[in-house]
């Protein structure tokens, strides 16, 4: 491949990934958003008491991802560490991509097993 090709993949892949991304994140928050409007019509159409609405409710909101962020600032160390090594070890071409995709595993590894004590040391919920 001449190297404007290579150029040229690179931007349009670069213009790509934050395209995908919102695309994908506009389809989730409207699935979700589907998904309670269909639990609240579901309550609605079965007659269910009040306070069963709202003990079902407020569980399904306490069941959001609290560690959301914590795993986010481990992969984006991860990758800051990845391009890290990769300016240290003057790393060029593909293995570039994976020094940085090594530095998300190990991101994500750390968040995981940060993950896993926070929550043993959580008290149980009854």
């Amino acid at each position: 491949m001449s190297g404007n090709s290579v150029a040229l993949a690179a931007v349009i892949m670069s213009m790509l990934i934050p395209i995908f991304g919102i695309v994908f994140g506009c389809l989730v928050a409207i699935r979700q958003k589907k998904s309670e409007a269909e639990l609240r019509r579901t309550l609605i159409e079965n007659h269910t008491d009040l306070e069963t609405t709202q003990a079902i409710l407020a569980e399904r909101e306490k069941k959001s991802d609290k560690y959301a962020s914590l795993r986010g600032a481990f992969v984006l160390i991860g990758v800051g560490l990845g391009a890290l090594a990769d300016y240290l070890l003057d790393i060029k071409g593909l293995y570039f991509w994976f020094v940085i995709a090594f530095g998300v595993g190990i991101g994500l590894l750390v968040s995981f097993i940060v993950e896993h004590k926070l929550q043993k040391e959580e008290p149980k919920e009854e």
